[in-house]
């Protein structure tokens, strides 16, 4: 839900790292060009050492540029109303390890002078939407990777943040935390919040991003829209359910007629690894026992989906947060058959107690015997 809005403007941004003596010691940002707008998810792309922790660090105020300019909000980075208005989860996390997971959210949350009773109530949301409800009272030095960074974003949303800074967001997460990751930055996009995500994952940049911009040697190779960058000039791909063999070979013939060429491939569609993976999950959630460590399908917290624009902040983390078992709305719950539920030998055993008891019950005569040593027989033979 991007706008016209402009949140981040840079132009002739430039950074020079120099020695002791003054002499240039590297050349990190070198004339880099772009704006962010609101409610854009905006990717930072590049190999090691090409200058994107530099422009964010830049972005954030940490570090002054060499020349050129670059305003958040309208404003310098180093305005400190502006800070106020950015969240950041740094690539590495620095946290007090001795704090737990509340103390944490708690401590970060009064550095914003937010109140003590709405601290509570955004830590406890927080950090059941990372999925560390079972570990909330383990002190973060405990924590393991995933389990840092879980707790890194919920510190970085803690002040309800306009501007969303993710560095390497799902380092060291498993498959399920990187698309609730994903999941809530769309939702925070869709709420008008702009998200700047620094990351070597690819996938995940082309699964999120609106814009992206690949930088190398401190310079901007490439800018533009996802469909733009990787949309491939030089092939067409058409889609259709399966044919049959006789159409499958007219459409090959008249392909290679126009094009004059042999080299027509045709194959099946696949599914990515990550929605199969996810698949298989969820499918085997009902045999997932308690666990200390971080756990997954929560929702997003509610004063982060409050305002959503569309019905994503209801629908997010659907798939996993319901479980296998649980009936759909407007769906009656399974009936089981009762040839499912019946023990026949338990049957026979409660029908042959039941005789007995009304033989001991009833008057001693030789008649009701013999009838009811007849009907237990009839019973034992079915």
């Amino acid at each position: 839900m991007s706008s016209n809005e402009t949140v981040i403007s840079a132009q002739g941004l430039t950074k020079v790292f120099k020695d002791f003596w003054g002499r240039t010691k590297a050349r990190a940002v070198d004339g880099v060009d772009f704006e962010v707008r609101r409610g854009e998810v905006f990717g930072l792309l590049g190999p090691n050492g090409s200058g994107k922790s530099t422009t964010v660090k830049m972005l954030l105020g940490l570090l002054y540029p060499t020349r050129g300019r670059i305003s958040v909000f309208n404003h310098s980075p180093r305005h400190v109303q502006t800070k106020a208005r950015i969240g950041y989860l740094p690539e590495e996390s620095y946290l007090y390890r001795y704090l737990n997971s509340d103390e944490t959210i708690d401590f970060f949350g009064s550095l914003f002078h937010i109140d003590s009773k709405e601290r509570r109530d955004r830590a406890e949301q927080l950090i059941e939407m990372v999925g560390l409800g079972n570990a909330r009272r383990r002190h973060v030095g405990e924590f393991s990777k995933g389990m840092q960074r879980r707790i890194g974003l919920a510190q970085a949303l803690i002040n309800d943040p306009d501007l969303v800074v993710l560095d390497e967001p799902t380092s060291g997460l498993d498959p399920i935390g990187c698309r609730e990751i994903k999941d809530l930055i769309l939702t925070l996009a869709e709420r008008g919040k702009t998200v700047i995500l620094s990351s070597h994952l690819l996938a995940d940049v082309e699964d999120v991003c609106d814009r992206a911009m690949i930088l190398y040697g401190g310079r901007v190779q490439a800018m533009g829209t996802m469909r733009e960058l990787l949309a491939n000039r030089d092939a067409t791909r058409i889609t259709a359910p399966t044919l049959s063999r006789e159409t499958m070979e007219r459409v090959l013939s008249l392909i290679r007629e126009d094009t004059g060429s042999e080299e027509v491939r045709v194959d099946n569609p696949t599914q990515n690894l990550e929605s199969l993976f996810l698949k298989i999950v969820e499918q085997a959630r009902r045999k997932e026992s308690e666990t200390s460590g971080a756990t997954s399908g929560h929702r997003v917290a509610d004063y982060l989906r409050s305002g959503s624009q569309s019905d994503r902040a209801d629908r997010v983390l659907d798939h996993l947060t319901r479980g296998a078992d649980a009936p759909t709305a407007g769906q009656p719950p399974e009936v089981v058959s009762p040839t499912e539920t019946v023990d026949h030998g338990k049957l026979a055993g409660l029908a042959k107690a039941e005789v007995v008891t009304k033989v001991d019950t009833a008057p001693k005569k030789e008649e009701n015997l013999d009838k009811a040593n007849e009907k237990l027989g009839g019973l034992l033979g079915d």
